[in-house]
């Protein structure tokens, strides 16, 4: 598999999808929350400091859409909604992993960049 300049770029490269997929800011730390269990918003946001409540959420539909994250709202007072991993969800897994992996083993490197 050929990878850098020597493949052309287009949605068919299997990293290229892979990135459009967990790409976004935030959207891989909630996939490494979410990968403990299942988890309410409420959860999620303590777990992730600094992410708004909007960006959390709009995280949370595109995954929900990508067939990644699913959603239950629960018919209480007041509403209880938790978010689960779906079986394409956890097949990310093993990329979290690798990049907890990479970062541990990278720590000593570079200096931090916030």
């Amino acid at each position: 598999m050929a990878y850098g300049s020597d493949i052309e770029r287009r949605p068919e490269c299997a990293v290229e999808r892979t990135v459009g997929i967990i790409g976004a800011k935030w959207t891989t730390l909630i996939l490494r929350e979410l990968l403990g269990g299942t988890k309410r918003f409420g959860e999620l946001k303590s777990a992730l400091a600094g992410i708004s409540p909007k960006t959390l959420s709009d995280r949370l539909r595109t995954l929900e859409a990508q067939g990644i994250v699913t959603r239950e709202v629960f018919p209480e007072v007041p509403p209880r909604v938790e978010y689960t991993l779906t079986p394409r969800g956890h097949s990310l897994g093993d990329i979290i992993a690798a990049m907890a992996k990479w970062g541990a083993q990278d720590r000593d490197n570079v200096a931090r960049v916030d």
